[in-house]
């Protein structure tokens, strides 16, 4: 139905940046809101950023001012960018679309991508 696919974790040092991306395909009428999650070891899975069809964004405390998400609807894709990185960043991140199909709406998960901060 929906098939989101990561890209760009990897290992930083600390102040450094990476930029993540999530492209989704598959049968879907529509996509509304995209947004990054992150599970480090032994912690629950949390938001990171959100973005909704028409631009409007939400971040997590951690991160603001350090983080950016954005998306090109035309592509199905959702972009995260993460500048100034801390080694409490270290985490996997998950990708995270809300989408229709046929007449539900559901929300569906990347595969997850490590992104590694060292100090």
């Amino acid at each position: 139905q929906v098939q989101l696919v990561e890209s760009g974790g990897g290992l930083v040092q600390a102040g450094g940046s990476l930029r993540l991306s999530c492209a989704a395909s598959g049968r879907f009428r529509s996509i509304n809101a995209m947004g990054w999650y992150r599970q480090a070891p032994e912690n629950q899975r949390e938001l990171v950023a959100t973005i909704t069809a028409d631009g409007n964004t939400s971040y997590a405390n951690s991160v603001k001012g350090r983080f950016t998400i954005s998306r090109d609807n035309a592509k199905n894709t959702v972009y995260l960018q993460m500048n100034s990185l801390k080694p409490e960043d270290t985490a996997v991140y998950y990708c995270n679309a809300r989408a229709r199909v046929f007449l539900t709406v559901a929300d569906y998960w990347g595969q997850g991508t490590q992104v590694t901060v060292s100090s």
